[in-house]
């Protein structure tokens, strides 16, 4: 799939060669990462998470001194150092912000009139319409087979009706981990498309090794998602800490023990390599990951793989 930039909204907003970005993973998406995705042509994305405010800006600058080419932040709206991200996105002019977990309003007033960029993550048709009307530039559309945080919709479901819905580009997010899911993507209607999972593994992720592994030994049903009674379903890889937040919530433990049950949990995973209590969140594409990459290699060879799915397309039509 050869995309220009004169050809794809996406490409053009973004100034960037592929129209494809890295999900913003919380304790995985750091400058490194987010330079290298960026560098090998796509839009990486540091996650700001709950990171303190002196350790997100050394990212930021990081990142600055490591490409040259544009890269974004993610903000999570219900952190409680989000109001600290958006500032320093204001401060050192991040080209790209994308939010989620909340009402992205605050960020499109304060940031849309520096000329930053900002696309917020959507569950629903609702949400898109909403964001697009406060001034967003595009939208990531999230399905639940996506890692970390989901809505209820299925990428098949969502994006095609958040293409219909708005005029602004749609970005196809959840369950895509090769060329198939790239060119199915474009096939809905969507301009771009953010992966998550098969950016971990990625020559250029600092995870723990043991995280790394435990995505390329993933199966098909190798993820869970826990916390729907809190309001804020989370998909992880299954192990004795999913485990125990299934037994506590059908007890009909309350949303304030279940979300004690997952503090510092993810970064014991992430970074300290736990695989029985840590916390792994990663979609249900981690089945398809089966290799280790450079960012630069990785996403020219799915957009390889996306052109020749699509050019076989026509032939089965």
């Amino acid at each position: 799939m050869r995309v220009k930039m004169t050809d794809n909204r996406i490409c053009k907003l973004l100034g960037i060669k592929y129209p494809i970005m890295q999900g913003a993973m919380a304790w995985v998406a750091d400058a490194a990462l987010a330079s290298a995705v960026s560098n090998g042509g796509g839009l990486g994305i540091i996650a700001g998470g709950a990171m303190p405010r002196d350790l997100l800006e050394k990212e930021i600058l990081k990142a600055k001194e490591l490409t040259d080419k544009p890269f974004g932040l993610n903000i999570m709206l219900m952190s409680p150092t989000a109001s600290d991200a958006l500032d320093l996105a204001a401060q050192h002019k991040v080209p790209v912000v994308t939010t989620g977990a909340g009402v992205p309003g605050k960020v499109l007033e304060r940031l849309k009139p520096l000329g930053t960029v900002v696309i917020p993550v959507v569950a629903s048709v609702t949400q898109a319409r909403r964001v697009e009307k406060q001034g967003a530039d595009a939208v990531v559309a999230e399905g639940m087979e996506a890692g970390g945080h989901v809505g209820e919709l299925t990428t098949m479901a969502i994006v095609p009706q958040v293409v219909s819905a708005l005029s602004i580009p749609v970005i196809a997010a959840g369950g895509i981990a090769d060329g198939r899911g790239i060119a199915a993507a474009f096939a809905l209607g969507a301009e771009g498309v953010q992966l998550g999972t098969r950016f971990i593994c990625c020559a250029e992720c600092a995870v723990h090794a043991n995280f790394k592994q435990a995505v390329l030994d993933a199966r098909d049903r190798g993820t869970v998602v826990t916390g729907r009674s809190t309001g804020h379903p989370v998909r992880c890889l299954r192990n004795k800490l999913t485990a125990e937040f299934e037994k506590i919530e059908a007890a009909g433990a309350s949303p304030e023990e279940i979300e004690e049950l997952g503090v510092g949990k993810l970064r014991d995973g992430v970074i300290g390599g736990d695989m029985d209590w840590g916390s792994l969140m990663a979609g249900q594409s981690s089945a398809m990951v089966n290799d280790i990459r450079p960012a630069r290699l990785l996403i020219e060879d799915l957009f390889k793989e996306a052109g020749e799915i699509s050019g076989k397309l026509g032939a089965l039509l």
